[in-house]
């Protein structure tokens, strides 16, 4: 069964246990990256990182943002190409 890449991503940010993006949000980033899948995933992560902890009534949730960092870095690019010197 092949997956689309608008699944892929949608599975590789979490969206389905921690929902974050409104209907369309991965479509407008796929075009946004070219459809590099790997960019989308690395650019909704960062966004999906920033803090997320919340309180309301004493109550509190964890934050999660270094969980959706920590995924990010597996699709994070490296330059590794040769400088020229001048």
């Amino acid at each position: 069964m092949e997956v689309s890449n608008a699944e892929r991503v949608f599975r590789e940010i979490r969206e389905d246990i921690a929902p974050y993006f409104n209907d369309g949000d991965i479509e407008y980033y796929l075009d946004k990256n070219g459809g590099d899948v790997n960019a989308t995933i690395y650019e909704m992560l960062i966004i999906k990182s920033e803090d997320s902890s919340l309180v309301l009534s004493g109550i509190s949730t964890g934050d999660t943002s270094g969980y959706f960092k920590r995924l990010a870095s597996r699709y994070k690019r490296f330059n590794s190409g040769t400088l020229i010197g001048g």
